[in-house]
């Protein structure tokens, strides 16, 4: 049988279920074997994950529209999915601490779920507008979600510090995550790495605009709420530099920045009408 995107996604789809399940198994019944079979699960399904972008791109070609994979909602999700995955699988090697997979790896399989199963979402490979056949497309998208891969990760971390016993004792379930130390300085990292990656994508979009509407910015829903977002995670940034701030104070913020990232993408998109609107 010849391997389509659409089935390459499929399977991708319930492969990173199953990881989702693996590392969640593995962190309430005590089973490190688990947590080594949800990684290479995981791994399997990126690797799918990442065959059915490439096939995709290839199709798009076939069909002669020849654009890369980012056009469109069902297209980002896919490739939303794929970043969390890659920096997850990152951290997972890096640091040797599976039980943060409990946390990452459900917003994999969410993200890819969503695009698969909602039956709304338009999955066909069309031809871009006008405004979007430049090759600015790609360093956008791929900064920007990289950005946003960094942000989510982060959340997933800042969820973790919030609900680790700050003392010895108490919940010996919530006591085998990583130390609160360990929790910050990632969820810091990831926000880094989220905020650098979010400013090169609000910078190549911004070329990208007054090339293809003649103006660097026009306050579109999108681009406002991106800047919103990014003025929260310099904030954020800035408190922990200048003032010192972690913990708890900084796992708040990345929350409140994850949801400005999730309004950003989702919201404007759904609620919002603008140039970037293509729910």
């Amino acid at each position: 049988m010849i391997m389509t995107s659409s089935n390459a996604l499929s399977y991708a789809t319930f492969i990173y279920a199953l990881a989702s399940v693996l590392y969640i198994g593995s962190w309430t019944f005590k089973k490190d074997v688990l947590a080594k079979t949800g990684l290479w699960a995981l791994i399997t399904g990126f690797a799918l994950n990442t065959a059915g972008i490439i096939l995709r791109w290839v199709e798009s070609y076939q069909m002669g529209f020849g654009h890369a994979p980012f056009a469109n909602m069902y297209e980002s999700l896919v490739f939303f999915s794929w970043t969390v995955a890659a920096l997850y699988i990152f951290v997972e090697f890096k640091y040797k601490e599976p039980v943060i997979g409990v946390f990452a790896t459900p917003l994999v399989f969410l993200a890819i779920a969503y695009a698969s199963f909602d039956p709304n979402m338009n999955s066909k490979i069309s031809p871009l507008i006008p405004a979007l056949k430049s090759n600015w497309l790609i360093a956008h998208v791929i900064t920007c979600f990289l950005g946003y891969a960094g942000f989510a990760v982060g959340f997933g971390f800042s969820i973790m510090y919030l609900i680790k016993p700050e003392e010895q004792g108490g919940s010996a379930f919530l006591a085998r995550l990583p130390s609160l130390e360990l929790i910050d300085e990632l969820t810091y990292q990831m926000i880094v790495f989220g905020f650098l990656f979010l400013t090169i994508g609000i910078i190549t979009g911004s070329v990208w605009a007054n090339s293809a509407w003649g103006t660097y910015w026009s306050w579109d829903p999108k681009e406002t709420w991106s800047l919103i977002t990014w003025v929260v995670y310099a904030v954020l940034l800035h408190l922990r530099l200048m003032r010192g701030w972690q913990g708890k104070r900084i796992s708040w913020l990345s929350i409140a920045g994850f949801i400005c990232v999730l309004f950003t993408y989702f919201g404007v998109n759904y609620l919002l009408s603008g140039l970037h609107s293509y729910a």
